[in-house]
């Protein structure tokens, strides 16, 4: 059955709302794969402090999320889907970034 034009248009908005929405990272596992590869610190003592800054990162792109452009937000939240080890911390820095340079 085929789709119609007026079907796609009806349901873009699904897509849209799910694009908006801030990125829900597993943030023990990122951090474990993270320390797990990193050298130096206890490997607890590695994943607390990343489990922190993340969490902190978390926190400060929940106050800020909306206030990004929609393509950065966009744009760095499938970046920081590459390699598997997605970051609050990376995607804050990306869109910090992106405003820098406006």
């Amino acid at each position: 059955m085929p789709i119609s034009f007026s079907m796609i248009i009806l349901n873009s908005h699904l897509i849209v709302m799910a694009a908006d929405g801030m990125p829900n990272y597993d943030i023990a596992r990122s951090c474990k794969l993270v320390a797990a590869a990193a050298a130096g610190l206890s490997l607890d003592q590695s994943v607390k402090t990343c489990v922190s800054d993340e969490q902190k990162a978390q926190k400060q792109l929940a106050g800020q999320w909306s206030k990004f452009p929609a393509p950065s937000r966009a744009g760095c939240a499938s970046q920081e889907n590459i390699g598997g080890t997605p970051s609050y911390v990376s995607l804050l820095t990306c869109l910090q970034m992106g405003q820098a340079g406006r």
